[in-house]
């Protein structure tokens, strides 16, 4: 592809590129937001830090709608519906106003009893196993027992939670225009007729879970159409576990790697909280986002048209020079500069205090259970699951001793 006559690569799709896409994002750093055509389809991919932020924060001219072909309307997870990710004011702003109570700081403070009773649960079973699977053991399991009791959902249902979210991630993998292959409609097809039967069993026994506080919304002031409410219970598992998971995987990968990090961090879990926001930075769970043109702008000198699709990568303005010294090193004593892992304006994560919570209390406990702990085989190759904007390990085998 070319771009402003500087060759760059950057193709989402490609597993060599999702697997290590942060040398890809040096090239695009080094210029104005790029026009690439990917697939047929024209793009614009911004970059760097001042072009992401400017764009995150404009929603007018930068719309989080999505254009939907009627296959997606169809099969899709959403089927059409809107949501607080993607969505505009005014409906943007009051889909959030619905969960922001539920997410207040004194409300987060109040669960992490409970964040550190399952993680010493699980803790206590990787120690009586004694092997390590950051993803398998830990990773992947706190966040949606987590989000999942704060839905009302039994203990019973977490795996098959963990397996639906899990394979409708992976759909990101589909490439644009193509079907959404069968087995991937099955699933969204499980999932929501699993949460269209329990909203209703809510309407008739509501419980102090968030679905039955959703459907008394939706029930006493029509503030959500069925569709919406549906919509937002999914999306609430969705980004309420896998955007976690990503976080603790990403972060005890980068302690691996850099074993004077996690040696400073385990003799001071002071800094836990500066070097969870490194983590975010270095390597968030989340990659980019995307935008769709209203109008004709102007952003870092690039020209925009109206109707253009844009790529606003989040990762790669999390390593801009320009806004973070030495980017590509991972420093948990870094002093904070405002990344953008949880997005920002209108839309930044609503979610962002529990990640944080469950993040600090997943790998501040391991350290301090598993003094020697290592990456097992530091040459092993690593595998990503799910699609490019999600980046999540498989797998992640550590040593215990």
């Amino acid at each position: 592809m070319e771009a402003q006559a500087v060759s760059i690569s950057f193709n989402p799709w490609d597993r060599s590129f999702r697997d290590n896409p942060y040398p890809h994002y040096r090239v695009l750093l080094e210029g104005s937001p790029r026009k690439i055509e990917l697939f047929g389809t024209p793009f614009v991919i911004a970059a760097r830090y001042a072009d992401v932020v400017a764009i995150l924060r404009d929603y007018v001219r930068f719309s989080s709608v999505q254009k939907l072909s009627p296959e997606v309307r169809e099969k899709g997870i959403f089927r059409g519906a809107a949501t607080v990710l993607f969505s505009d004011p005014p409906v943007q702003t009051r889909l959030r106003r619905l969960i922001s109570r539920d997410f207040t700081p004194r409300r987060i403070r109040a669960m992490e009893p409970r964040i550190r009773e399952i993680t010493t649960m699980l803790l206590d079973q990787i120690e009586r196993k004694g092997t390590f699977d950051v993803m398998e053991d830990l990773a992947n399991a706190l966040p949606v027992m987590v989000i999942a009791e704060m839905l009302g959902v039994p203990p019973e249902n977490y795996q098959t939670f963990k397996h639906w979210s899990d394979f409708i991630v992976a759909r990101g993998n589909t490439l644009p225009g193509q079907p959404v292959p069968d087995d991937v409609v099955k699933v969204i097809d499980e999932l929501r007729g699993y949460f269209t039967r329990e909203i209703e069993k809510r309407r008739v026994n509501p419980g102090p879970d968030l679905i039955s506080a959703l459907v008394a919304a939706h029930d006493d002031n029509e503030a959500m159409t069925a569709n919406e409410l549906l919509a937002f219970v999914i999306l609430l598992l969705l980004a309420g576990n896998e955007t976690t998971t990503n976080l603790i995987g990403n972060g005890m990968l980068a302690l691996g790697r850099n074993p004077d990090q996690m040696d400073l961090l385990r003799r001071n879990p002071e800094l836990t909280a500066r070097a969870i926001e490194e983590m975010l930075r270095y390597d968030g769970p989340v990659q980019a986002t995307s935008r769709r043109v209203t109008a004709d702008c102007e952003i870092g000198g690039t020209e925009i048209p109206a109707g253009a699709e844009c790529f606003v990568l989040l990762a790669a303005a999390n390593r801009d020079p320009a806004q973070f010294p030495d980017p590509e090193r991972f420093d948990i004593t870094r002093e904070p500069r405002d990344h953008v892992a949880f997005g920002d304006g209108i839309h930044f994560c609503i979610g962002a205090p529990l990640a944080r919570l469950e993040g600090a209390i997943a790998i501040g406990e391991t350290l301090r259970r598993f003094p020697n702990l290592r990456i097992e085989d530091p040459s092993a190759p690593l595998a990503y699951k799910g699609s490019y904007f999600l980046r999540g390990l498989d797998s992640l085998k550590m040593a215990l001793d």
